[in-house]
């Protein structure tokens, strides 16, 4: 990737109004690191890539301890990989197929191989929960792919940089677009919830004819109308991702606030904790509690709210030809542990926004990236796209309990074992905000308690243990089947 662009990306941070819409001064900002959706041809591609990694044993054959050469095993796997998806383009179309493999080297076809790979990591970032274990392998290969070693052997490169909606508008010279006051209107998610038929149907037609506006003033030879709508839709998937992502951090916090006074603890419901004292591995009164949980979820917020500009720095830590890695047995199993300099000062970056915002930090500000913690940067990217997976369920069991409620049956148990609907949601939300942040989750302090990392270390630990709560079966009953989300590919 241009370090140049990296290191400027590492400087600056997406900011965003209190209702969650960008101003229109930061659409040219946030667009640098908003990948383009996928067109229905490069759609076509991301299945041959899929199918290509799914088979590989990429991961198996590399990262073991060995006496053979692992240079020579990196290039054999690149190759049979590079083979594999040139066999499933004859398969799905065999006249483009024969231009492919006919009196021709892999090296050939690098353009190809770049096409479909940046199309991989292009769908991933837009889609964290698919492609769960084919991205692993598709950023290993990647990276063993810059090594200087490998680059000598393999002859050609499978790395180039994403498309993003402003290098597709700069290119086309529409990048204007971008400061058009009608963006937000264009690009903004319809919150429907709550509101009459016609409302909804009021701001929907309002955002078609700003689309339309846009697409008409800003198309030309270069930039077609279709094109200026794909640019749009990218953004308005971002804005899809936010709501999904950083929305739950944001209603996590008001429950927060709703429902406990950072000062005086309500009997039966106050957040302390003590070491020792429910698997806690810290000591904190109500007030210490209440304040280290906004602080924690206040980061998870921000992180996620630039999720997009941090995925595409860690990418360019994983994959910068000078950034080597070494394998390493960090106690979870072999991994590579591998430098991340731009994703650990943007990192840095953002904490100290929030140590701002807060007025102060209580705990670790120490930031794991490149230990046996969290390894390399695409552990950092699987971590924080987790913080969703663990506050949504969560958000839901408290949203539904009041409807739950309506059918007698239901009322008449949730009033005998918790008193009342919001007693309920209290004695869930307490439980959350004491054991989800004591520092649990690992076997000595430094890997858990208070570190910024140990914050989600906790989160998890209290989800795995969900099943031995007294109010599991009212999750059940609100639906919930697991924190994971399930397994998804495509």
């Amino acid at each position: 990737m241009d370090d140049a662009t990296v290191e400027d990306a590492g400087e600056t941070t997406a900011t965003a109004t209190a209702t969650g819409a960008p101003k229109t001064s930061d659409f040219t900002e946030r667009a640098k690191y908003i990948p383009m959706r996928l067109t229905p041809e490069e759609r076509k591609a991301l299945r041959l890539l899929e199918a290509a990694l799914h088979v590989s044993e990429y991961t198996d054959v590399v990262d073991v301890f060995s006496y053979k050469s692992k240079t020579q095993r990196i290039t054999r796997q690149l190759k049979e990989i590079c083979a594999i998806m040139c066999g499933l383009v004859v398969a799905t179309d065999y006249r483009a197929g024969q231009k492919l493999i006919i009196d021709k080297e892999f090296k050939d076809n690098e353009e190809f191989f770049q096409y479909v790979f940046e199309i991989g990591r292009r769908h991933k970032v837009m889609n964290p929960e698919k492609m769960r274990t084919e991205y692993g392998k598709l950023v290993f290969l990647l990276q063993d792919s810059q090594s200087p070693d490998v680059q000598e052997l393999l002859d050609f490169k499978l790395v180039k940089p994403l498309k993003t909606v402003y290098t597709f508008l700069k290119e086309r010279g529409g990048e204007s677009l971008l400061a058009d006051s009608l963006m937000e209107t264009a690009t903004s998610e319809i919150m429907h919830e709550g509101l009459p038929r016609h409302e909804v149907q009021k701001m929907i037609k309002k955002k078609e004819r700003a689309r339309e506006v846009i697409a008409s003033k800003y198309s030309s030879v270069s930039l077609s109308k279709e094109d200026v709508l794909q640019c749009l839709y990218s953004v308005s998937d971002n804005n899809a991702y936010l709501r999904f992502n950083r929305d739950p951090v944001d209603r996590m916090l008001e429950m927060l606030t709703t429902h406990f006074d950072p000062s005086t603890p309500e009997k039966g419901y106050g957040l302390g904790i003590t070491m020792g004292m429910g698997g806690a591995r810290l000591s904190h009164n109500h007030q210490r509690q209440y304040t280290y949980c906004a602080q924690s979820m206040t980061l998870w917020r921000e992180v996620l709210n630039d999720m997009f500009r941090l995925w595409y720095l860690a990418e360019s830590d994983l994959l910068c030809e000078g950034n080597r890695y070494s394998l390493s047995n960090t106690g979870q199993g072999l991994n590579r542990v591998q430098h991340c300099p731009r994703v650990g000062k943007a990192m840095y970056g953002v904490l100290a926004t929030c140590q701002q915002k807060c007025g102060g930090w209580v705990g670790s500000s120490v930031v794991h990236l490149g230990d046996h913690n969290v390894p390399n940067a695409l552990v950092f990217i699987d971590k924080y796209s987790q913080v969703s997976r663990i506050l949504n369920p969560i958000v839901l069991v408290i949203q539904e309990l009041p409807n739950l409620a309506k059918d007698p049956g239901l009322k008449a148990y949730i009033d005998t074992q918790f008193g009342s609907v919001e007693a309920c949601q209290k004695t869930i939300l307490a439980d959350f905000f004491r054991h989800g942040f004591d520092g649990s989750g690992s076997d000595n302090f430094f890997d858990a308690g208070s570190c910024i990392d140990g914050r989600l270390t906790s989160a998890w630990n209290w989800c795995s243990k969900i099943e031995k709560k007294s109010y599991y079966p009212v999750f059940k009953l609100a639906g919930f089947s697991g924190f994971d989300g399930g397994d998804f590919r495509s």
